[in-house]
């Protein structure tokens, strides 16, 4: 599985590349905005994390008409090779997305809760889909279980160009195994989450326990 970051802070971006674990980037203008971004400022601030970033950038979409998404789509594919243009499932995004399709611009299908959604996704020519884990654990209902349905259901045809999953809106370790072991390709986590799935107390006693043992070492 392949770990993507959900941010927009530049800083994060860097330190997560330097571990040699990062495999792209999903951003939006709320998290620009959470960062003291402007509007003005965005698309230059997208230039400079896909410059950061080896694999794909998603920029995010924020028309409602099939005509906007492939506009804004354009200009944004326009800024760097590696972005991919985030377009929500609806019926002009699905229609959209056929149009980047055809002008051979990857889409990443966001907001994606049931299997006909993704599945209607692929066949329009998205190149990623992102059901939305953590939304679903928000009305007490199973994301992973949802996860798990969609993966399976894409895996069973041959859409005639790749489709990746990406588990989205993962808010714990225990959704980056789980979503692992379904099988999807990536997970989009906060930097604070990935900080946090590289730790565990048995490490960190072990490590303890090194330098514990180096000390003596070193001492005798």
């Amino acid at each position: 599985m392949k770990f993507f970051l959900d941010t927009a802070d530049l800083a994060e971006i860097e330190e997560a590349a330097s571990w040699g674990v990062l495999a792209g980037v999903t951003t939006n203008p709320t998290l620009y905005s959470r960062i003291g971004g402007k509007l003005s400022g965005f698309h230059d601030h997208l230039k400079r994390i896909c410059e950061l970033t080896d694999g794909p950038v998603s920029g995010e979409t924020v028309g409602l008409t099939r005509d906007e998404i492939v506009r804004e789509g354009e200009e944004l594919a326009a800024l760097a090779p590696n972005i991919v243009v985030k377009v929500p499932v609806m019926p002009e995004g699905l229609a959209a997305t056929k149009c980047l399709y055809d002008k051979g611009i990857k889409v990443n299908m966001t907001l994606c809760f049931t299997v006909p959604q993704a599945i209607m996704s692929a066949r329009a020519g998205a190149f990623y889909v992102s059901p939305f884990v953590g939304r679903f654990d928000d009305i007490s209902e199973d994301g992973i279980e949802h996860l798990a349905n969609m993966v399976a259901a894409l895996n069973n045809y041959d859409f005639g160009h790749s489709v990746e999953v990406i588990a989205a809106s993962i808010r714990s370790a225990n959704h980056v195994t789980q979503a692992a072991l379904i099988g999807a390709d990536i997970a989009t986590v906060p930097f604070a989450v990935l900080k946090n799935i590289v730790k565990h107390p048995l490490t960190d006693r072990g490590l303890e326990s090194f330098l514990a043992d180096w000390e003596k070492v070193k001492n005798s």
